[in-house]
């Protein structure tokens, strides 16, 4: 079984071969690699910290030893807290770069999704601001592929009106080809949209106030056509019950006409689109209505599907790192610690995700704890 194991997780091991050491070499007591497996183990077993790590490996350490490359025995703390300070996060999110394509392979073929929808959308870490030194909470922009279950990218940024900067950087380290890129309103901007297109990839992208005289002439434009015979206008209507409430939208979608305010700046664009949303619970109902541009064409399913699956980003991956991983209680306060950390704990919910188990989400993280063979299913995304 050990030698199963070890096979299991040199494969592991390989995805960071390329990963350069950024410690000095003096007193260099525990390999790069060693280090780094060990740190996405202890994440997926509960860890939510160096600390955290080093004591659940050395609860550990028979497993380990066997199974990687340990000569000086179990890395300290500050061994994982050093490494995971020095490494840049760009760099270190690199390194997981194939492991991140081979599961979106699988995982396009167990779905059958060709066109999937990649959410695009920033979460902060509200308790890892440090203010007697000046550090604002982090805030990071991530990819999520809705379909599929996997984090994709993250970029940090300063606070989040620097999102319109770190989108860009965030759409370069992913491959967004054939996908659909679904962005809040704060990402709606010209040349996200351009770069989107140049990806050849297809973009909703939500309209708010800071996109406002384009915002207002949608609205304008639809309520005209809403008067009228409906030339062109495709709708799609979708009922859900359950958890206590009752739950239609109504999507709306329909040719951009060339009127619009810099339409030809808009690369593109295609179609606009409005999703209606009539929540009824506790016998009181509330109302929500959006407005989007899009790069597709008239379709208005797809457009529902994309609209729609914008929101996993919310109720499959920011809620569960908040639930699960109790992102938002972390007290790092480091720029690269946290940073590094924030992109284990997408990276470990991925790999969670891919696990047929049928138990939640935190039932699996735990069994990632109790049980070895259990957590090798998990990271080598092998089952017996």
């Amino acid at each position: 079984m050990a030698d199963i194991q070890r096979i299991g997780l040199d494969e592991v091991v390989r995805h960071f071969e390329e990963l350069e050491d950024p410690r000095s070499e003096v007193n260099l007591r525990h390999p790069l690699l060693s280090v780094v497996v060990i740190a996405l183990l202890g994440v997926l077993a509960g860890a939510g910290g160096p600390t955290a790590i080093a004591r659940w490996a050395v609860l550990k350490q028979e497993f380990l030893l066997q199974v990687l490359d340990l000569p000086n025995g179990i890395p300290s703390k500050d061994v994982f807290r050093r490494l995971l300070m020095a490494l840049k996060p760009a760099a270190f999110q690199a390194c997981f770069a194939n492991w991140l394509q081979s599961l979106r392979t699988e995982a396009t073929a167990a779905t059958g999704v060709e066109q999937p929808i990649l959410a695009v959308d920033g979460k902060t870490a509200r308790r890892s601001h440090d203010r007697k030194n000046g550090l604002g909470a982090l805030h990071s922009v991530s990819v999520w592929a809705s379909e599929f279950g996997l984090s994709l990218g993250q970029v940090a940024c300063a606070e989040k009106s620097n999102e319109i900067t770190a989108i860009p950087e965030l759409l370069r380290l992913v491959d967004i080809k054939g996908a659909i890129i679904t962005i809040d309103a704060m990402g709606t901007q010209k040349a996200i949209a351009a770069q989107i297109i140049a990806g050849e990839a297809d973009s909703v992208l939500a309209l708010k106030g800071n996109q406002e005289t384009l915002h207002q002439a949608v609205i304008d434009y639809i309520d005209e056509q809403l008067e009228g015979n409906l030339v062109d206008v495709q709708e799609h209507v979708t009922t859900e019950k359950g958890h206590g409430r009752q739950e239609m939208r109504t999507y709306l979608q329909l040719p951009a006409p060339d009127k619009l305010p810099q339409f030809m700046r808009w690369k593109g664009l295609k179609t606009i689109a409005i999703a209606t949303s009539r929540c009824l619970r506790d016998g009181k109902e509330t109302v929500e209505v959006r407005y989007y541009i899009s790069s597709l064409a008239l379709d208005v399913k797809r457009f529902a599907r994309a609209a729609r699956g914008h929101w996993g980003i919310e109720n499959s991956c920011h809620w569960s790192l908040d639930m699960t991983f109790r992102e938002d209680e972390s007290r790092l306060r480091q720029r690269n610690l946290r940073a590094n950390f924030a992109w284990l704990n997408r990276f470990a919910l991925s790999l969670l995700k891919q696990h047929p188990d049928r138990q939640s989400l935190v039932m699996r993280r735990r069994s990632c704890g109790w049980s070895d063979a259990f957590l090798m299913e998990v990271v080598t995304g092998s089952t017996c």
